[in-house]
């Protein structure tokens, strides 16, 4: 299915906030973090507050997870890599909130945590510049295709003769989603004279004014208009395979694909056939189906896809926004403070259980 929906709108969201009495302050005082170290500033921020922090390894087995997450009994978890699922959930006897060290929520049960009355907030807009200059940047590398130049250079060829590039400029970039992260791409993407449109459902029409970016009513539309389709939305189960055989077959032959939302969008093998084919001129991946992607995934032999690790929030900048945010919004929790709905992905459900 093309097009995606969310439990409540944005607009709605803005309006309202989710108060959580204090129930953790007399018992656990560990957060546990799913991946490598916060940072530093919100290390301190945690620890001036009087909380330990327990890391555990990037992508831990489930069985090993349970485990460290019954030892550390966390009152908050802040979710970095990997899948924290009911188990995990279950296991921790003190958890009061779940903090995403970031925005995609895909790789937490939601339904589990809302089962136990448990917040699950985001750091919503902490990474978005880093994610939207990831995004140009893999953009720049796919259509000015500077990893097949590179490499050929260095294995002794030069390509001069009968190259023929293609300029952003007048090139058409549509956005499926327009939050934060999109806002950020549009802006820069219009410097280099691409003109820019989006779908987001949610996002009231004062905002695509104010960012000068045309709204357009249907994913389809976006697809068949679109020199360059870039990925914005969550992953939901009306978006996932957003972009699978028939996806693709709606898009311009020649055209682009930038994902730096959820691998889940795309229908891995059907970008593969897409490409072959020569109907899609290539794409520029920061997320895959499978986080790592296997050692013999196809993509590695496909020249026309450029891909990094999941890699495009992670800058110094971002890390300390996000970091410090994924804290604040346990503390807020658990020190029962107001804080504002449109970070707390399972407001509704919560709503429903406290009725």
């Amino acid at each position: 299915m093309l097009g995606y929906k969310e439990d409540v709108s944005k607009s709605t969201l803005r309006l309202c906030v989710l108060v959580i009495p204090a129930e953790a302050r007399m018992g656990s005082q560990n957060i546990l973090v799913t991946g490598p170290a916060i940072n530093e500033r919100a290390v301190k921020l945690a620890e001036d507050n009087g909380y330990s922090l327990v890391y555990v390894p990037p992508y831990t087995s489930e069985e090993d997870l349970v485990r460290i997450v019954a030892d550390a009994d966390p009152v908050g978890v802040i979710v970095r890599m990997g899948r924290f699922g009911a188990s995990a959930i279950d296991a921790a006897q003190s958890l009061r909130v779940i903090s995403k060290h970031g925005v995609g929520v895909d790789n937490i049960d939601l339904a589990a945590a809302s089962r136990r009355e448990i917040p699950v907030v985001v750091a919503a807009g902490a990474n978005a510049q880093s994610v939207a200059e990831h995004a140009i940047a893999l953009l720049l590398a796919t259509v000015k295709r500077i990893l097949p130049l590179d490499s050929g250079l260095r294995a002794g060829k030069w390509e001069k003769a009968g190259f023929s590039g293609k300029e952003l400029s007048g090139m058409t970039m549509g956005l499926v989603g327009f939050g934060a992260i999109a806002r950020h791409t549009a802006a820069l993407a219009k410097a280099f004279g691409i003109r820019v449109s989006a779908y987001d459902p949610f996002t009231e029409e004062a905002v695509f004014a104010g960012a000068g970016v045309a709204r357009v009513s249907t994913v389809a539309d976006i697809l068949k208009g679109s020199d360059i389709v870039s990925l914005h939305c969550p992953l939901t189960p009306e978006t996932r395979n957003m972009l699978d055989d028939r996806g693709f077959g709606l898009m311009k032959p020649g055209s682009y694909v930038i994902n730096t939302a959820r691998g889940g969008l795309i229908d891995e093998d059907a970008l593969l056939r897409a490409i072959a084919s020569g109907h899609i001129a290539g794409a520029g991946l920061d997320t895959f189906q499978t986080e790592p992607p296997s050692p013999e995934h196809p993509f590695w032999h496909e020249p026309r896809i450029v891909v990094t690790p999941h890699i495009g929030g992670v800058t110094k900048e971002a890390n300390v926004r996000v970091g410090v945010d994924a804290i604040e919004g346990i503390l807020a929790i658990v020190q029962g403070r107001a804080l504002a709905s449109e970070r707390i992905v399972n407001v509704r459900s919560l709503a429903k259980a406290s009725a």
